[in-house]
């Protein structure tokens, strides 16, 4: 019998899927998901034709994510996500991929720490007690899943009007496929490897093989992450921690070499932070020359994953109180709801933002490791062009040197036949790009995709 994608998403645990992420988050009022427009116009003229078509991710400047995924700060050691991850007074739990030590930033630590809060739950809960997940996505989604042949009833509440977090999948019927606003892209597997049983689950997953490294001279060879090896490995040697940006000068590398320099913002379009901040001891997950993408619906694999539960949209969690008999949640619209247990799946930017009020306060470790985790920053834009401008079938464009806002590129044409291209930026320049209107976001986007103009394949 075939499996379902809730099945095949239950219990995932191996497995390295590469780019984030998670849950909603309360805030007092929910905001209308993000549509596709065409694009504005006039735009100043660029030598780059404006699409037909564009969208854009604005997490950094969400009040529902105040950023896309966690990152280890130097001198953070990765307990601070395990003491996280503790269960309160048997009562309050957290889930999400900042919660995860082993994958964080990605679906799979998303996945993994609904799996475990919800073994945590089952554990403790009695038949018939309520159980409440604050966040429809990954991994609030992962919970509910899990936990849907325990015999408790299971409420999601979910600030925003739609599910999924930031695991976004747009629909549109001038998009040939949706539009991925979230994660969706992940490693290459290595040869002969097949995929986890996590990826099983994800829908249309495609490959997306070649890079092309453009510099204004001409195509480059590929920037390969042996200057980045070479930095972390002499890095564990040191007495303490330092930046990745500091260890790679250490190990006698430049990061403002054009080569290095690209290689570092195709880093922060994972890892949402420069590596001037990224810790060398407990580093991310280094570039992968080659991707997989998402073409299907995200949304849909949470809404399956969430069948059997009670889910409640536009409604953000504002305040929760806690003690040993049970716990109390306010709604943003003033409403107060009691549960026997209460697994809390939103980002780390909210939980730092200090959105929700606890009362009493969480215990100092917990506190300390939601404030020594740092909050990365990811944006995406998607254009969709009725004719492409360009000619190569590269599928993952760089921009080496140049003062470009974005510097990696994403073309969807070799393997769907579509005019589609996707821009991803990183880091502190991603906090920028979230800041633009919508006309100045293309601007940026067209003036970088000025290197590819005509661009050939080798």
């Amino acid at each position: 019998m075939r499996m379902t994608r809730r099945e095949l998403l239950v219990g995932a645990g191996a497995g390295a899927l590469g780019v984030l992420l998670v849950s909603c988050t309360p805030e007092p009022r929910p905001t209308a998901s993000p549509t596709a427009t065409a694009s504005p116009a006039p735009l100043p003229t660029t030598p780059v034709p404006a699409p037909a078509a564009s969208m854009r991710s604005e997490w950094a400047t969400d009040p529902f994510s105040r950023g896309a995924v966690s990152f280890t700060r130097i001198g953070v050691q990765p307990d601070a996500r395990e003491r996280l991850a503790e269960p309160i007074q048997e009562r309050l739990f957290f889930a999400g991929e900042a919660t995860d030590a082993d994958a964080p930033g990605t679906l799979r630590g998303a996945i993994r720490s609904g799996e475990s809060a919800a073994v945590r739950v089952r554990a403790l809960a009695a038949e018939g007690e309520r159980i409440a997940v604050i966040g429809a996505g990954l991994a609030g989604a992962a919970v509910a899943a899990n936990l849907a042949d325990a015999a408790v009833e299971v409420t999601v509440f979910e600030a925003r009007d739609r599910v999924g977090g930031r695991t976004h999948s747009q629909r549109d019927d001038d998009w040939a496929v949706p539009i991925q606003l979230g994660g969706w892209l992940l490693p290459a597997l290595a040869e002969g490897a097949q995929p986890q049983r996590e990826e099983d689950g994800l829908p249309d997953v495609i490959d997306l093989s070649s890079a092309l490294w453009r510099a204004p001279d001409g195509d480059i060879d590929a920037v390969v992450n042996a200057p980045l090896e070479k930095a972390i490995g002499a890095a564990v040697d040191l007495p303490t921690d330092i930046s990745l940006a500091e260890a790679l000068e250490k190990t006698g590398s430049d990061p403002e070499d054009p080569a290095l320099s690209a290689l570092l913002a195709y880093l922060t379009t994972t890892s949402g932070a420069d590596a001037d901040v990224l810790s060398a001891w407990f580093p991310p997950a280094l570039p992968s020359a080659a991707l997989r993408g998402v073409t299907g619906d995200f949304d849909e694999v949470i809404q399956e994953m969430l069948e059997g539960t009670q889910l409640t949209l536009a409604s953000p969690v504002t305040r929760i109180a806690y003690d040993e008999s049970g716990v109390s949640l306010r709604l943003g619209t003033g409403e107060a709801t009691s549960f026997d247990r209460v697994v809390v799946t939103v980002p780390l930017g909210v939980l730092q933002s200090g959105r929700i009020e606890f009362a009493p306060a969480l215990p100092f470790s917990h506190r300390g490791a939601i404030n020594a985790l740092g909050i990365g920053h990811i944006e995406t834009i998607w254009l969709r062009y009725d004719e492409p401008f360009w000619e190569t079938d590269a599928t993952i464009w760089h921009t080496v040197g140049g003062d470009h806002l974005l510097r990696t590129w994403i073309n969807l044409r070799p393997v769907t036949g579509e005019s589609i291209l996707v821009g991803l930026v990183g880091g502190d320049a991603a906090e920028e790009f979230a800041e633009l209107d919508e006309q100045d976001a293309l601007l940026a986007a067209l003036t970088s995709l000025t290197p590819f103009l005509g661009a050939a394949s080798e």
